[in-house]
């Protein structure tokens, strides 16, 4: 058992989640990127929300060079990231009743925008109220899920239920229940996280499908240069002043 099979065996586990999410999500990716350029176009507003780790391909597409500017961090106070002490805590509110809908009353969210909800188990009381509350709002929900927790898990939900079951589209991430690609002699637990890299991919693929549809529609997408390329601070720059309004990140 070497490192470099070890390595090579999650690169493999990882490109075959990633093929398998290309084939079989494509027509819902088209969906939520058609939903989002139609919110664009129409002067709406976008938002990501996501706990724990499945908050890291949520703030991958804000602020982001190569991204829409448009898109925003819906952030919960200590859910964000392991960066809450204890770490634990971030878990333990994630299961909080209620929380979800003081974040969206005190956001700038509103009836027309759209909004990203990123679970990978979707069982947790803090992404089901967060899409159940956004739809009362008006908002479309797009949830990125591993649809598989909906069958072999228990919902934390008093409803029962799960993310999926609050969504206009679903991104099925594939990723299977307890999110570790990789066992071995002499490891006692599963371990090698895939859910980071195929959420992100499924979040930059759908960014990419918004752009797309934007530009077939002769609407320049919003999107964002690096600042380390020549230029790209002035491009920037433009773009946050005529879209200002949309832009929340910046306040």
């Amino acid at each position: 058992m070497g490192e470099d099979k070890l390595a090579g065996r999650f690169f493999d586990a990882a490109i075959g989640l990633l093929e398998r999410v290309r084939d079989e999500e494509a027509a819902n990716i088209a969906a939520a990127g058609g939903a989002i350029a139609d919110t664009v176009a129409a002067g709406g507003r976008l938002f990501a929300f996501g706990a724990g780790h499945s908050s890291l391909a949520a703030q991958d597409v804000v602020y982001r060079a190569g991204g829409l500017a448009l898109m925003n961090l819906l952030a919960v106070p200590g859910v964000v990231g392991v960066d809450v002490m204890p770490a634990t805590l971030g878990s333990a509110l994630e299961r909080v009743d209620g929380l979800a809908g003081a974040v969206l009353d005190s956001s700038p969210a509103r009836a027309g925008d759209v909004l990203v909800v990123i679970s990978l188990s979707g069982r947790n009381a803090l992404p089901v109220e967060m899409a159940m509350n956004a739809r009362a709002l008006g908002l479309k929900v797009i949830g990125v899920t591993s649809v598989a927790y909906a069958t072999e898990t228990k919902s934390r939900h008093a409803s029962g239920t799960y993310l999926k079951d609050h969504c206009d589209i679903v991104l099925d991430s594939k990723i299977a229940v307890g999110d570790a690609e990789l066992t071995a002699r002499g490891i006692a637990a599963p371990f090698a996280p895939a859910s980071t890299v195929v959420t992100s991919a499924l979040m930059q693929a759908t960014m990419a499908a918004a752009a797309g549809e934007l530009a077939e529609r002769g609407i320049e997408p919003p999107l964002l240069r690096s600042g380390n390329v020549d230029g790209g601070h002035e491009w920037n720059g433009r773009v946050m002043a005529e879209y200002a309004d949309r832009i929340f990140y910046r306040r």
